[in-house]
């Protein structure tokens, strides 16, 4: 169930245009209710498809955490270039971030929990930064063949992430975004 880590030397596929088909970054806001005041956290920022949008929707700060300095470089860029201030940077691994505990509205980790080799380490770690009423949208790729995404063996289906996810986490609800990605809307209590 563990893939390989998506090298910072193919960030620029991130960024396709046709990755807005499979997933739009917006209907992600959306779908985590993203308020103004909100901090958020993207965990497995990458060059920021998701980051951009979500700091684009709060005031508050956007936390950009990534275990490859050189996609936190790319974002930085990017972020400069829109003239984005409210992102924080952070290289770490998801499974132990330095963010506060119980600081964090709203998080997202998109295509990256596959890659993850301690999965109950990063929902334990989810769980200490998120807020008692914070919301999580974990997005993964469905495991079925597609143009896009890591090989069928590395992909998780949804049913077994779900119920993986149900029993750490409770309340969750399965997202549809595209046939071959999926996301889980975790609501912590």
């Amino acid at each position: 169930m563990t893939g390989h880590r998506f090298h910072h030397e193919h960030a620029e596929r991130l960024l396709d245009p046709k990755r807005k088909e499979w997933i739009d970054p917006e209907k992600a806001v959306s779908v985590l209710s993203v308020k103004p005041d909100d901090t958020i956290m993207d965990l497995g920022a990458g060059n920021g498809y998701f980051t951009i949008p979500l700091a684009q929707a709060t005031n508050g700060n956007v936390y950009a955490v990534d275990v490859q300095p050189e996609m936190i470089e790319l974002l930085k860029q990017r972020a400069q270039q829109l003239g984005m201030t409210n992102i924080q940077y952070q290289v770490a691994d998801v499974v132990s971030t330095s963010l506060p505990s119980r600081s964090i509205d709203k998080g997202i980790m998109a295509f990256v929990f596959h890659e993850v080799e301690q999965k109950d380490a990063a929902i334990d770690e989810i769980r200490r930064v998120m807020k008692p009423d914070g919301t999580f949208l974990l997005i993964e790729w469905e495991a079925i063949e597609s143009e896009m995404g890591p090989p069928l063996h590395e992909r998780i289906p949804s049913d077994e992430l779900f119920s993986y996810v149900k029993q750490k986490a409770g309340n969750v609800e399965l997202v549809r975004f595209h046939p071959a990605v999926y996301g889980l809307l975790i609501r912590w209590e």
